[in-house]
């Protein structure tokens, strides 16, 4: 074997460990990130089995609340970012989980008044009078579950810059499991429970989401530096880096919720239609953001310490997982639509209405894995601001012109929106791409 032979063995040798390392941090992120999509997914598949009414209220109410607080959610994901990458040049961070806890709870007490006050606006929506009085009532409960999902997420980012995500994720999967019985319980009654439909899948959610944020105080109770100072700079710097990030989940949650909303004033069974999609497509996303959230808190760190080769593996390895899992779906989407959609309900206007959709969404999944995990490379340089920038661009600047002229000007109604939305992911992947490597080539011209 020659010099050359012997250099390539060791770049497979040594990119097969970080597909190893990125896969083993990301499985129990997966596990949790498939836990929040799947207690909504519990919700909309035991109500779908309630009534289509009831499944149309529900999914116009997480529409609302989502957009919402996701912005939170995505301030938060700052906390895991600035930790791994003040983990990674040395400094201490252990003194910070008080200061995080804090954090979350301003956050949480901020949101849940926006989200809640969203109820007095409901009837100047123009949705269907049936469909008012449940999603008021689903949004008057839900909010309150802000509180519980908070202060999860705050802990859970605290313990992934340590690179503890197996606990905080089982606690997540035990939560489906829960949220399962609950729904199936409140929503249709069982014994001396009686049958509460949507309100019962609500009670639910903030049931599960309280016990959530309860039981991770008790896991990190005893680590808590009660004398520790409340560190208000160490909460800006969380807000500077975490608001584009959650600027970007914004503008993404906006473009899919407003879909929601728009075609719910049209019809709630498009309404249902949509959120069964996109409930479907969230599903295998849950693997990609996985890997994102991974890649970001490796590049983080090896940033923080300044070696680029490993930035560099680390970024390939995941673009390649993410990318090449959801061509695999996409072909499983394609393939089985009618099954897949028939998991939720037999209605034949829904299975109507989606099966052409189904096939312009196995598309879109291939473009959101890749920009998913480029988005995370940026996250781990710390460049939150560019991922929120491209996102808008994305979404706003290309995706909603294309949806108005297929939408408004060609009469395609949701199968544009669907179009629209894989145009946008597949802009905002190339330019996420793009400039990851140019900040790549900066850092190592530098080295």
């Amino acid at each position: 074997m020659n010099s050359k032979d012997i250099i390539q063995a060791e770049t497979h040798k040594g990119y097969k460990h970080y597909f190893t390392e990125l896969l083993i941090l990301a499985f129990p992120l997966l596990i949790g990130n498939l836990g929040h999509t799947l207690i909504g997914a519990t919700d909309i598949l035991v109500v779908a089995k309630y009534n289509i009414n009831s499944l149309a209220a529900i999914s116009i109410a997480n529409s609302i609340l989502f957009t919402i607080f996701i912005f939170g959610l995505g301030i938060l994901a700052a906390i895991s970012i600035i930790l791994s990458n003040m983990r990674g040049s040395r400094q201490r961070t252990k003194k910070y989980l008080l200061s995080s806890l804090v954090f979350a709870f301003i956050m949480a007490s901020i949101f849940t008044m926006l989200c809640y006050s969203t109820k007095f606006l409901v009837d100047k929506m123009g949705f269907e009078a049936e469909l008012v009085p449940y999603i008021k009532e689903y949004i008057s409960i839900v909010s309150f579950s802000i509180f519980g999902m908070y202060i999860y997420q705050g802990v859970k980012e605290f313990l992934q810059s340590y690179e503890i995500v197996k606990f905080p994720n089982l606690i997540l999967f035990v939560a489906v499991i829960l949220n399962l019985i609950f729904d199936i319980v409140l929503v249709f009654g069982f014994g001396p429970v009686p049958s509460m439909g949507s309100k019962g899948a609500a009670i639910a959610t903030f049931s599960v989401r309280i016990l959530m944020g309860i039981i991770m105080l008790i896991y990190v109770f005893r680590f808590i530096d009660f004398k520790a100072k409340i560190d208000f700079t160490y909460m800006k710097h969380l807000i500077k880096i975490g608001y584009p990030i959650g600027a970007a989940l914004l503008l993404e949650f906006l473009a899919f919720n407003i879909i929601t909303i728009l075609v719910g004033r049209e019809s709630g069974l498009l309404s249902a239609t949509h959120n069964i999609i996109t409930t479907i497509s969230s599903s295998t996303f849950m693997v990609p953001l996985a890997i994102s959230t991974a890649v970001a808190i490796k590049v983080a760190y090896y940033y923080g310490a300044k070696k680029s080769e490993e930035i560099k593996r680390y970024a390939c390895a995941g673009l390649t997982i993410g990318t090449g899992f959801m061509v695999f779906s996409s072909i499983i989407l394609a393939l089985f639509p009618r099954q897949l959609i028939r998991l939720f309900t037999d209605n034949p206007d829904v299975l109507n209405i989606a099966m052409p959709i189904v096939l312009v969404a196995a598309m879109f999944q291939v473009f959101d894995g890749f920009q998913v995990v480029a988005g995370g490379i940026l996250k781990g340089f710390k460049m939150t601001k560019v991922v929120s920038h491209c996102v808008f661009l994305g979404y706003w600047l290309v995706g909603m012109p294309v949806a108005y002229v297929l939408v408004f000007k060609n009469n395609y109604s949701l199968k544009g929106y669907w179009i629209a939305l894989a145009v946008s992911l597949f802009c905002m992947g190339i330019a996420q791409a793009l400039i990851a490597k140019y900040k790549f080539n900066k850092i190592k011209d530098l080295s």
